[in-house]
């Protein structure tokens, strides 16, 4: 009677089984396409200590260079030059997104919150080196402690806007032109010498 117990043990088994995938037939879907089928944009959604993109207000920015020197794996280059008045300015402000474990060492010593995390996280290219974002495009003269502390800081995400417009909508290098293959060079054959004309061929001598 034991195999008895087996095959009903099965059967319910399998029963139990289709009911629950039938269950889901009816119920509304979970899964929902991004971003297309979404009510709220996920970056509205996300907490606000959320670590995305890094982004650099530059209106804030010291050049006090703690941020690149916390970062734990050099992702960051900024590069503070003076300047003919005297004074100095960021001819350079790099972050290679690529790089980045979103860690947020960089974030906490600055003086002057000017390098946040925002919300953002779409940041795809053809190329690897298009992740490199530039946010100083011409030199900018950094922020004296007591100007800055009248600054309020951008909107969140606002800066990467035009930092990473396009990415993603890149078109992808242009299709190489097929080479022609080069048709090697063919000797003509060589012509065979005549062939003497056999003994019997030969003409009688008178």
């Amino acid at each position: 009677m034991g195999w008895l117990r087996n095959v009903e043990r099965s059967v319910l088994s399998i029963l139990d089984g289709l009911a629950v995938t039938l269950s889901w037939t009816f119920r509304r879907p979970v899964t929902l396409q991004y971003p297309d089928k979404l009510e709220q944009r996920t970056q509205d959604a996300l907490p606000p200590g959320y670590r995305g993109i890094l982004e650099v207000d530059l209106r804030l920015c010291t050049g006090c260079l703690l941020c690149e020197k916390t970062c734990p794996i050099a992702c960051i280059d900024v590069a503070v030059e003076k300047n003919a008045a005297g004074g100095r300015d960021l001819t350079r402000f790099d972050i290679d997104i690529s790089r980045c474990m979103y860690c947020g060492l960089c974030s906490e010593p600055c003086p002057s919150g000017a390098i946040a995390h925002s919300a953002e996280f779409e940041a795809t290219a053809a190329s690897i080196d298009d992740l490199t974002l530039h946010f100083v495009r011409s030199p900018v003269p950094v922020a004296r402690p007591k100007a800055s502390e009248t600054i309020e800081r951008a909107p969140r995400g606002s800066i990467l806007k035009d930092v990473i417009k396009g990415y993603g909508r890149r078109p992808g290098p242009a299709p190489r032109a097929a080479e022609p293959i080069p048709t090697p060079a063919v000797e003509p054959a060589a012509t065979a010498p005549a062939a003497e004309p056999s003994a019997t061929e030969k003409e009688p001598t008178p």
